[in-house]
C-alpha cells in the first residue's frame, strides 16, 4: 500500500486523480472508483456549493484555488478531487502536492484571520478518536473543522472511555463512528491502525498519530514551518535530536525532507534510541547525506534546523533503567543557541519536558509555538481538500 510520493504526479492523470497503468508506484489504499469515492460524490456536489457560497462573504477559499491554479500546477484546480482518499503516511506526498497544499494553508491563515469566518465545511461531522493522548493535534483539528463551519464529534481518550475498553476491534469502532461523520481523524497506539482504519472506512482516514509509526500532519506543518521560518527548503542542514527511535515526528519529517534538493540530515541521539535503520536506508535510497553525531554543539553550529524531541517514557515500558539513560543526554540551552547561525531556528512537535530549556522560548529562533500555531492551518487544509477539494 505504501507509495514512493515522487509518482503521484504522474498518477494524477485520470479523472479520479489515479494512473490505472502504474498501480505499483501510486498509493492505492482506495482506488478512485472504490465505494469510498462513490460515497463521497454527493457530499462533494454539497460541499462545492458551500465552497461557491462561502467565497463571497471570505477571501480565503477563492483565492486560495486561484492561487494553487496559477502557481502549482493544472491539476490542483478549482473543483477537481484532491487524489488521495486518505491521509496515512508522508510518502504520499510528493513536491507539487506539498506546494499546493501550502498555497491552501497560506489562504487558511487569511480565513483564520477574517472575523467573519468561513462556511465552507459547513453541514461536515469530523469524528476525532484518540487512543493516545494529545493536545496541540485533536485541539488544532477540532478547531480547524469549526474554523471553517463544519462540527465535531470527539473522545479524548478512546482507549478507556470507549468500547474499546470492552474489547471491540477498531474495525467494529470505524464502521460505527463512520455513520455519525464524514471524516475520521484517528489517533493510535499501534503502528499501522490508521491503515487499517482506511482499509475498513468508506469516508476520508486522517492519521494523527499511530505509535512508533508515523505523523504525517505533524510533518506537514512542520515543513510549512522551515519554510516559513527559513525561506526554502533546498540546500538546508536539520538536526533531528532526542528519541529517534521513538519518535514518530522524526520519522515522517525526514520522509518529507528526501523530497528536497541537498538536504543534509544530522541524528543526534542516545544510543539506545537512535534512528532506525529503515529510514537510513530509505534516504541513502533517495540520495539525501546524513550524518550520525553525539556532538549537538558542533552540529548546531552548522544547521539551518534543530528540531528537538522528548525521550518518550511511554515507549520503555518497564525498561525504566534505559529511559533513564537516554534522559537529559542533549539539551537545547543558551550554550546551543550560542553556536547557533543567526537565521537558524529550534523547532521541537511539543510537549517538551527539560529538552528545551525556558530561557531559550525568548530566543526569537525558538519556533516552537509558531509551529504548533502552524498545525492549524495545515490541519485547516486538509480537511477543505479531503471533504471539498482544490
Amino acid at each position: 500500500m505504501a507509495a514512493t510520493s515522487s509518482s503521484l504526479s504522474s498518477c494524477l492523470l485520470s479523472d479520479h486523480g489515479i494512473a490505472a497503468g502504474d498501480p505499483a508506484k501510486c498509493y492505492t489504499a482506495k482506488q478512485a472508483v472504490s465505494a469510498k469515492s462513490l460515497s463521497m460524490s454527493s457530499r462533494l456536489r454539497h460541499s462545492m456549493e458551500a465552497s461557491r457560497l462561502s467565497s463571497t462573504t471570505t477571501r480565503g477559499p477563492a483565492r486560495c484555488c486561484s492561487a494553487v491554479e496559477t502557481k502549482i500546477s493544472p491539476l490542483f484546480t478549482l473543483g477537481k478531487k484532491f487524489h488521495l482518499d486518505d491521509v496515512i503516511e508522508a510518502q504520499q506526498f510528493d513536491r507539487d502536492t506539498l506546494n499546493a497544499i501550502f498555497e491552501v494553508a497560506r489562504e487558511m491563515e487569511e480565513i483564520e484571520m477574517n472575523p467573519s469566518g468561513s462556511q465552507i465545511l459547513k453541514g461536515f461531522i469530523m469524528a476525532t478518536l484518540f487512543y493516545e493522548p494529545s493536545t496541540r493535534t485533536r485541539l488544532s483539528f477540532e478547531c480547524a473543522m469549526k474554523r471553517l463551519g463544519g462540527e465535531v464529534l470527539t473522545t479524548e481518550n478512546a482507549r478507556e472511555f470507549s468500547s474499546a475498553a470492552k474489547g471491540e476491534t477498531l474495525e467494529d469502532t470505524i464502521r460505527t463512528v463512520e455513520g455519525y461523520s464524514d471524516i475520521i481523524v484517528l489517533r493510535h497506539f499501534e503502528s499501522g491502525a490508521t491503515r487499517r482504519a482506511a482499509a475498513t472506512a468508506s469516508i476520508p482516514v486522517i492519521n494523527a498519530g499511530d505509535g512508533p509509526g508515523q505523523h504525517p500532519t505533524q510533518a506537514l506543518l512542520d515543513i510549512y514551518t522551515i519554510d516559513r521560518e527559513i525561506g526554502k527548503l533546498d540546500g538546508i542542514k536539520v538536526a533531528l535530536v532526542g528519541d529517534l527511535a521513538n519518535g514518530r515526528t522524526v520519522r515522517s519529517l525526514a520522509y518529507l525532507l528526501a523530497k528536497y534538493k541537498d538536504v543534509k540530515i544530522y541524528f543526534v541521539s542516545p544510543e539506545v534510541v537512535k534512528m532506525k535503520d529503515d529510514i537510513k536506508d530509505y534516504l541513502t535510497s533517495e540520495g539525501v547525506e546524513w550524518e550520525e553525531s553525539a556532538d549537538l554543539i558542533d552540529v548546531a553550529s552548522k544547521c539551518d534546523v534543530v528540531y528537538q524531541t522528548r525521550i518518550q517514557k511511554e515507549r520503555f515500558g518497564e525498561r525504566t533503567d534505559l529511559y533513564e539513560e537516554a534522559r537529559g543526554k542533549y539539551i537545547v540551552d543558551s550554550d546551543v543557541l550560542d553556536v547557533m547561525q543567526k537565521h537558524a531556528v529550534v523547532m521541537h512537535p511539543l510537549p517538551r519536558l527539560d529538552e528545551i530549556t525556558v530561557d531559550v522560548d525568548l530566543d526569537p529562533r525558538a519556533a516552537y509555538f509558531r509551529q504548533a500555531k502552524n498545525g492549524l492551518y495545515i490541519r485547516m487544509a486538509l480537511l477543505k481538500l479531503l471533504l471539498v477539494g482544490w
